[in-house]
């Protein structure tokens, strides 16, 4: 089993003409993904890879069943984009588009949230259920069918740990970058939930970072509903304050947002937290060898 995706996940693709999604759209489709549509305004009537091209999602969604949609539009157009797939009720939307103004997504996140539909990112890599489905531009080749599930606010490290416990024999059932913005749909309270029903994972590798308190709000939220074992690393342990590391919301500011009270959070919570990746990737697969595989 998975989380979000899977095998029978109907995909269309917003943006698969432009650049960005062309190429995506076409390492997902190799990957094995049911790519069903595509949408670029004007461009309506033809095909890519065989994927027919509609102008709307609307139509794409009437002519394909679609369940699930990806973005691949430039900022000054996503929110758009997404709210044109609220409109059709998708129950899951990806946005990889980085740079999305943040008053833009206040009213994104609201409407999805009213509409029922769950958001992954803005500015994420999206999401990926090993061997069955890829939706977004993760690098398929790293990845494991197995029984750890992965959610982080990072992207690029994020590929970094799912290699590591690949590496050792730690497979993932599903792998989620929720996005790096100050604003984004579905966070770490809502995804862990899904893990935690999921018979077919057995823990959960939680990777966070500097800036908001996101990660001290999780840590409250395991300690009072998640039993199945929680796994953390905190992306930005030596980030100067007042400085924005990469992401628009990993920033330390007026001492909030630290690392150093993200690692006390978990650890509070009895969440072990890792120094390192190897550090994390060590730590997993050791309790998994103590209680006799996973």
């Amino acid at each position: 089993m998975s989380i979000l995706v899977d095998q029978n996940t109907r995909l269309i693709v917003q943006g698969i003409t432009g650049r960005d999604g062309s190429f995506h759209a076409r390492q997902m489709i190799d990957y094995g993904t049911n790519v069903v549509g595509g949408v670029t305004p004007g461009k309506g009537g033809r095909t890519f890879e065989g994927v027919p091209v509609f102008d709307t999602v609307k139509e794409a969604v009437s002519e394909t069943q679609a369940g699930a949609t990806v973005i691949y539009v430039p900022a000054k157009f996503a929110a758009a984009a997404v709210l044109e797939a609220v409109e059709e009720k998708i129950p899951l939307i990806v946005c990889i588009t980085e740079g999305i103004p943040v008053m833009d997504m206040i009213e994104v996140y609201h409407a999805a949230k009213e509409a029922g539909c769950v958001l992954i990112g803005p500015n994420c890599p999206g999401v990926i259920s090993p061997g069955k489905s890829k939706v977004g531009i993760m690098p398929g080749q790293i990845h494991k069918p197995g029984r750890i599930g992965v959610i982080s606010r990072s992207g690029t490290l994020t590929y970094e740990i799912v290699n590591a416990l690949t590496v050792r024999g730690l497979g993932q059932s599903t792998c989620i970058g929720i996005g790096g913005d100050p604003i984004v749909g579905a966070g770490f309270r809502d995804l862990l939930p899904e893990f935690e029903e999921d018979n077919e994972t057995d823990a959960t590798v939680l990777v966070g970072e500097i800036g908001g308190d996101e990660e001290e709000r999780t840590a409250t939220f395991i300690k009072e509903h998640i039993s199945k074992p929680v796994f953390s690393y905190i992306v930005g342990q030596t980030a100067p304050e007042g400085k924005r590391m990469g992401h628009a919301g990993a920033i330390v500011s007026g001492g909030a947002g630290t690392a150093e009270s993200k690692m006390k959070a978990f650890g509070e919570a009895g969440v072990p937290v890792a120094k390192t990746i190897d550090d994390l990737a060590d730590t997993v697969a050791g309790h998994f060898s103590v209680q006799g595989g996973c």
